[in-house]
């Protein structure tokens, strides 16, 4: 029996606790946001060799973010029942079985079904967000939420290794490399993690100083008020746009450029990074001081960066007074990456520090704030796939899919411009 670490000695258990809780629920994000990208790559060598339409592709993407944004908030709520950890590992060992069914599919159904049950691993990141919030250190718990989310550098795991494996030793052999580390995990979680105290308040009332989250009351039907929606809409966009490029811009980058597909997962690789370590800045940073006064400055890095992602290719002749001019546009892979880099560090930047905000404004119930942030997230993410397959088709423009990003962030920022807290006071 593993013992128990809640005792009288609790005060020397509780940096130790945190350190692991801040080390190894990053681990397990990763791992699952790793065999969600698997597609983004897999897929398209699996659209070359089995002869997948745009639609096919583009809803194989969608299929685990679909599936995974059901499941954040059902499984955020059976962390506050059973625990955090029990659900990280359970969901962890869930996942398993896809990950290997992904070797043995051969058909297009096959691979969907595999997707679906990758999604599955969501209620992972949905119940590690709040693992996170009651064990993590309260002092600099921005900084802990912003290391957790960093686990999406686990696509860069797939990046890198996957068109290796694959050109090496054929692809059926890639997704079943990565049990060994999601097993693993698993066991570090079981032997080395503490439960966190169940129930509702369980992110409150902790010994360790910082400010306490404040409380909300529900809305009608148990719904989480309004205050709480505008957050996690403004989070969705961030978290959602960041998943759906990720795992969209390797298929988009061979195509567009022409590169190899192990160079332009590399290429994609320079926009997951900054992402990442964005997410440790943007919450360390909304440690010390409020987001309010820094989103706005991030959205606008964002939508520049969309502005420009969004040109594409065109000609244009001049007829001027001394004869005709000739213009020209092609965005250069260089020109496209370094945008990409930048939006990827202030995407990064806005949500480590969105979720820090949603957790000072709303963390006695993080249960339903962070799970319908990532929710939505997920829905977002899931809906954007098809939405740059149809931009194609529809308006035969490749990066039509940047100028929907663009228009949906501009409504974002409408949304959080509206403040109630301008006219009534009440903390918005």
């Amino acid at each position: 029996m593993k013992p128990a670490r809640n005792g009288p000695a609790a005060g020397q258990s509780i940096d130790y606790r945190s350190l692991v809780v801040v080390l190894l629920s990053p681990l397990a994000f990763a791992l699952v946001f790793a065999s969600w990208t698997i597609f983004a790559v897999l897929g398209v060598e699996l659209k070359r060799s089995l002869g997948f339409g745009e639609v096919q592709f583009a809803t194989l993407l969608a299929m685990p973010l679909f599936t995974g944004a059901l499941a954040a908030l059902p499984m955020a709520m059976l962390a506050r029942r059973v625990g955090g950890r029990r659900v990280m590992i359970g969901c962890l060992l869930l996942i398993c079985p896809f990950l290997w069914g992904i070797s043995l599919s051969r058909g297009y159904a096959d691979f969907l079904l595999a997707g679906a049950g990758l999604g599955l691993g969501a209620g992972s990141l949905a119940a590690g967000l709040v693992y996170v919030a009651a064990l993590g250190p309260r002092r600099h718990v921005g900084l802990a939420l912003g290391l957790y989310g960093a686990g999406m550098l686990g696509a860069g795991l797939t990046y890198c290794l996957l068109p290796l494996i694959s050109r090496a030793y054929g692809w059926p052999l890639a997704p079943k490399l990565y049990l060994l580390p999601v097993l693993l995990v698993a066991l570090l979680l079981w032997v080395f993690a503490d439960d966190e105290p169940l129930g509702r308040s369980s992110a409150v009332g902790s010994p360790r100083s910082g400010p306490s989250p404040r409380r909300f009351a529900a809305g009608r039907f148990g719904l989480p008020p309004l205050a709480v929606w505008r957050l996690a809409l403004y989070y969705s966009f961030f978290y959602g746009t960041f998943v759906a490029l990720a795992l969209w811009l390797p298929g988009y980058l061979a195509a567009q450029y022409q590169l190899p597909l192990q160079q332009a997962a590399l290429a994609a690789l320079l926009f997951t990074l900054p992402g990442g370590l964005g997410q440790i800045l943007g919450g360390a940073l909304a440690d010390r001081r409020d987001f309010r006064d820094l989103r706005w400055w991030v959205s606008a890095v964002v939508m520049t960066c969309l502005f420009f992602l969004s040109y594409p290719d065109f000609s244009m002749q001049i007829h001027g007074i001394h004869g005709d001019l000739a213009l020209h546009f092609s965005m250069p892979l260089v020109g496209f990456v370094a945008l990409l880099t930048t939006m990827g560090l202030a995407m990064g930047i806005g949500k480590g520090s969105l979720m820090c905000l949603l957790y000072r404004e709303h963390g006695d119930d993080m249960v339903r704030s962070g799970g319908l942030a990532l929710a939505l997230g997920g829905l977002f993410a899931a809906l954007l796939p098809l939405m740059f397959v149809l931009g194609n088709e529809w308006i035969g423009i490749r990066t039509a899919g940047f100028m929907f990003l663009y228009a949906a962030l501009a409504v974002c920022m409408l949304l959080m411009r509206w403040d109630p807290r301008s006219r009534t006071g009440v903390v918005a």
